[in-house]
């Protein structure tokens, strides 16, 4: 029996989401404000605001199951679709994802550790917080902001005004800086009848507050790790009866980790799967949200993950790469914008950054037209 799938969202995802789907007999209908939007090359494409009822219900008309790929989805919509399909990963996830005060509250009572932080609604509760937290620090907006939006560093307190303007003078965090190691994430999913499986913990790269690169497993990655990776996501995936693909970035500070911010969908750090695990997050998103048996979720090998950060690199070059796979979003070009990526696989790791460093060059060089 075909299975029909709706989308809160087509973007990328949402296009990768319809991808791995093809395969399994489903077919997708997308909601998503923008006419053109790269997820409706993959199925139907309802345009309308992701606030707007009557547009998603228009989407999940007939839908054996609603998702999302977007963590800003209104939760409002999502309930509001719970009297038609299941909806998975349930509202609740979004409730906790889109406010950074309940998101890093829940993580703290469920025992996982984060950097230090206080609930900031005024100016004059900025100036009293970071008495508490310290120098430096980062003031965060608590609702919306992504890929470096939203959020300003406090070196000293001279930055304290500036910085509460910067952020809009809107409720936020403050959050205790971290010195970290390096910077991981974990993506795990949980099926309907509980099972949880994760893929190995990656390291990731960001320029201006933008994933650029993503090393799958993460070098030096050994099984205590990854036991803590495991437990900052798991207890969350329970407490939520969670169902479907989460990620939850992470801080590596010497023997621990921390809790950085929850994703409660598919993940840029998770397009090394395509090509790099036995099932890709796209696909093992699906079987789960579809009560369908989950996959292995273990690596195939050394990989790497590399965005195209406002314009694509000249397809030809990448692909005279071995290991190399051009993901091209079809999106215009635009700076800061993220148009598509290249996956690179190899059998050994010195195999893998000899392929790697053409791939960042090439991507590097990328223009604007």
């Amino acid at each position: 029996m075909q299975a029909r799938v709706a989308v809160l969202g087509g973007g990328q995802l949402g296009w990768m989401l319809g991808l791995a789907g093809i395969p399994l007999g489903c077919e997708f209908a997308f909601l998503d404000p923008v006419a053109g939007a790269t997820a409706g090359a993959v199925g139907e494409l309802i345009v309308g605001a992701l606030d707007d009822v009557v547009a998603a219900r228009r989407a999940a008309e007939n839908a054996t199951v609603v998702t999302y790929e977007w963590e800003g989805v209104p939760a409002a919509t999502a309930r509001a679709l719970e009297s038609g399909a299941p909806v998975c990963p349930p509202a609740n996830a979004l409730d906790v994802a889109q406010d950074r005060i309940v998101e890093k509250t829940k993580l703290r009572d469920l025992g996982v550790a984060t950097a230090p932080f206080v609930a900031i609604d005024s100016l004059d509760d900025l100036r009293a917080a970071v008495e508490e937290i310290g120098f430096p620090s980062v003031l965060k907006t608590r609702r919306g902001g992504y890929d470096g939006k939203g959020q300003a560093v406090l070196r000293d307190p001279a930055d304290v005004d500036a910085a509460w303007s910067k952020v809009g003078a809107v409720p936020c965090i403050l959050e205790g800086f971290v010195t970290f190691d390096r910077e991981l994430s974990i993506i795990a999913v949980r099926g309907r009848d509980g099972e949880i499986r994760c893929w190995p913990a990656v390291e990731n790269h960001h320029l201006d507050g933008i994933l650029r690169l993503t090393r799958a497993p993460a070098p030096g990655l050994d099984d205590a790790l990854q036991d803590r990776a495991e437990a900052a996501i798991r207890p969350l995936l329970e407490d939520l009866v969670y169902v479907g693909v989460c990620c939850v970035e992470l801080f590596d500070v010497g023997d621990a980790v921390l809790a950085n911010e929850i994703a409660p969908r598919v993940h840029n750090s998770g397009h090394w799967t395509i090509e790099g695990a036995e099932t890709s997050q796209f696909e093992n998103h699906l079987r789960a949200i579809l009560g369908l048996p989950l996959g292995a979720t273990t690596s195939r090998g050394p990989s790497a993950m590399v965005n195209c950060i406002g314009a694509m690199p000249d397809r030809d070059a990448i692909l005279r790469i071995p290991g190399a796979h051009l993901h091209d979003y079809s999106k215009a070009a635009r700076p800061g914008r993220k148009v598509g990526h290249v996956t690179v696989t190899a059998p050994e790791p010195e195999t893998l950054e000899a392929r790697l460093t053409p791939v960042i060059a090439l991507c590097d060089r990328a223009v604007l037209p």
